[in-house]
C-alpha cells in the first residue's frame, strides 16, 4: 500500500459538530479534500450551509447540514439518525462544539457551569451514545474529542470549561476502552492557542497581543486551524488505526520553565 494511502478518508462519512467555522470548518475542509462525504451540524444554519457550498465547490464531495443542539440528548440523537439515512453509513465522528464562557468561579452561577459542561462534556456523551451502533456497523471507525490545553493544565477564568475538557478527555478513555473491542476508536485532541476567526476577533477586541504571549512556546508562535485539522484528520485515518485512548495535544511544544539559560545558538 502507498505510505500516503491511509491517510485518505475515499469512502467514510464523517459528522463534524460545530463544523461551520474555525476549527470544525478546517477539519470539513480537510477530510473532504481525503475523499469524505460530510454531515456539519451546529447551532447556527447560516455558516454551516456556506461552509458546505465552499467545500463542495472546491472538492465535489457531498456535504449535508443540519441545525442541532447537541447539549440536547434528543437532538443528538435525531441529527444522527439524519446522518445515516442520508449516506447510509457513519466512520467517523468529531465532536467539536465548545466554546469556553470566561467567569471567575467565586462568581459563576450555577447556570453557567452547567451549561459549560452540557456543551463541553455531555454533548459528546450524547452524540457519540447516538453514533455507536452506526460506528460498530462501519467495522473500523473513529471517534475525536476535541478538547483544549485547558483540560491538560487547567487555566484560570474559564474554570468550568477547564473541568469540562478534562472531563472529555477521561471520557474519551473509558470509550475507548469500552469500544475498541467493537472496532470503534476513540482519542482526544487538545488544541492550545490556536488562530480561529473567533480566537483573533476576541484578541482585536481585548488588545491581546497572541504572538508575544506565544514567546514561552518552543515553536515560539500560535498554530493555524489548517495544522489543528491535519492532527484531527490523520488520528480519525487508517494512519492511526492503532491509537485509541490517547491524547495529543496541538500546542506548539511542552511550555516548560527552566534554571538555567540553554539558547546558546
Amino acid at each position: 500500500m502507498d505510505a500516503y494511502a491511509r491517510l485518505g478518508l475515499t469512502g467514510r462519512v464523517a459528522l463534524i459538530t460545530g463544523g461551520g467555522t474555525g476549527i470544525g470548518k478546517a477539519t470539513a475542509r480537510l477530510m473532504a479534500a481525503r475523499g469524505a462525504d460530510l454531515m456539519l451540524a451546529g447551532r447556527r444554519i447560516e455558516p454551516l450551509q456556506e461552509t458546505a457550498a465552499e467545500i463542495t465547490a472546491e472538492s465535489g464531495r457531498t456535504v449535508m447540514v443540519r441545525s442541532t443542539d447537541v447539549t440536547d440528548a434528543g437532538a443528538a440523537q435525531a441529527m444522527v439518525a439524519d446522518a445515516v439515512a442520508a449516506f447510509g453509513r457513519l466512520d467517523i465522528l468529531v465532536n467539536n462544539a465548545g466554546v469556553g464562557r470566561h467567569k471567575p468561579l467565586r462568581t459563576m452561577p450555577p447556570e453557567v457551569w452547567d451549561g459549560q459542561v452540557q456543551l463541553n462534556l455531555s454533548a459528546a456523551f450524547y452524540c457519540s451514545q447516538a453514533a455507536y451502533p452506526h460506528l460498530k456497523a462501519a467495522g473500523s471507525a473513529a471517534i475525536v474529542n476535541i478538547s483544549s490545553l485547558a483540560g491538560v493544565h487547567g487555566t484560570t477564568g474559564v474554570g468550568a470549561y477547564s473541568a469540562a475538557k478534562a472531563g472529555l478527555h477521561q471520557l474519551s478513555r473509558v470509550l475507548a476502552a469500552e469500544w475498541g473491542p467493537k472496532g470503534i476508536r476513540v482519542n482526544t485532541v487538545a488544541p492550545g492557542m490556536i488562530a480561529t476567526e473567533l480566537a483573533k476577533a476576541n484578541w482585536a477586541r481585548t488588545g491581546f497581543d497572541a504572538m508575544a504571549a506565544c514567546q514561552d512556546f518552543p515553536l515560539r508562535r500560535y498554530g493555524e486551524v489548517e495544522e489543528l485539522a491535519e492532527a484531527v484528520a490523520f488520528i480519525a485515518s487508517d494512519a492511526a488505526s492503532y491509537i485509541t485512548g490517547e491524547l495529543l495535544v496541538v500546542g506548539g511544544g511542552p511550555q516548560l520553565k527552566g534554571m538555567i539559560d540553554t539558547d546558546d545558538d
